[in-house]
């Protein structure tokens, strides 16, 4: 509701400078690159966050998610943009996978004993590899930060919304939507939609232009520490000692690999297309 009359007003004026919009004007973007930004760093991402919670605590996903989210953005970025891979960042990689293994870890082997949380871990894993995939795209497409975020809104609710009404209205979706007050509805719609999505969307762009998506993903040092201990103190959930340590960890390797110098092949040719 916050995107669509901003993309109709950016899709009449832009004219073809801005290049050609698609989704009937609902995105500024062409459909190519509305489609891959939209699928990874809208429909998939969100789904995939969102369905994780059902079988891990939220303590694992603060360390998980944004902790791998660099692990996965340093592999992409060498295939698709070109970069390499020093020892500093290798090194720094290394501390977050580390982190990441402490933390899942004893999830993983409650696998042979019946348990879930591990399918929780991987679903964020994955969520963070959708992640950083729309930042690497981001990067090899010099988006620009307000048309791309319009772009995967748009997308993801044409895609999504119709999906959701039918399968709600047919009973295969469980659904309490109809059950909870406006004051929560208004509430989450303002923090999740206009906060995490708009603001927080169009802030993640334009950190990418100026840092590239490793960098920009190495940033999120602070998250995994704030999750956890809001965990614990909202959620009640146990701060145990594989929860601190991934915490160390991970926290370690995000600050080295953001203080390591940058080893890029054509990154003045990429920062020169962004501008």
């Amino acid at each position: 509701m916050v995107t669509v009359p901003w993309a109709l007003w950016l899709t009449r004026r832009g004219g073809p400078a801005h290049g050609s919009a698609s989704l009937w004007g609902l995105s500024p973007l062409p459909f190519r690159q509305t489609a891959w930004a939209g699928l990874f760093g809208g429909l998939l991402y969100s789904v995939l966050c969102y369905a994780g919670f059902f079988y891990a605590p939220a303590a694992h996903a603060s360390v998980l998610m944004p902790g791998s989210l660099p692990l996965w953005a340093g592999f992409l970025a060498v295939p698709i943009l070109g970069e390499r891979l020093t020892r500093a960042r290798l090194l720094a990689l290394g501390c977050i996978a580390g982190g990441g293994l402490v933390v899942g870890g004893a999830s993983l082997r409650t696998a042979l004993t019946g348990g879930e949380v591990w399918k929780g871990d991987l679903i964020f894993v994955s969520a963070a590899f959708c992640w950083s995939m729309y930042g690497v795209l981001a990067r090899r497409f010099a988006f620009d930060a307000v048309r791309a975020t319009i772009a995967i809104t748009a997308f993801g609710a044409l895609c999504y919304v119709p999906f959701f009404v039918l399968g709600t209205a047919l009973g295969w979706l469980p659904s309490r939507l109809h059950q909870a007050p406006w004051s929560e509805v208004i509430a989450q719609a303002l923090f999740q939609g206009l906060g995490l999505v708009v603001l927080a969307g169009i802030t993640f762009v334009v950190m990418i232009r100026c840092f590239g998506p490793v960098r920009t993903t190495m940033l999120t040092a602070l998250v995994p520490g704030l999750s956890a201990l809001g965990a614990v103190a909202l959620l009640g959930e146990p701060l145990g000692w594989n929860l601190v340590a991934g915490l160390v960890l991970v926290t370690a390797g995000i600050l080295l690999g953001v203080t390591a110098p940058a080893a890029t092949r054509g990154d003045h040719a990429l920062q020169e297309a962004a501008s």
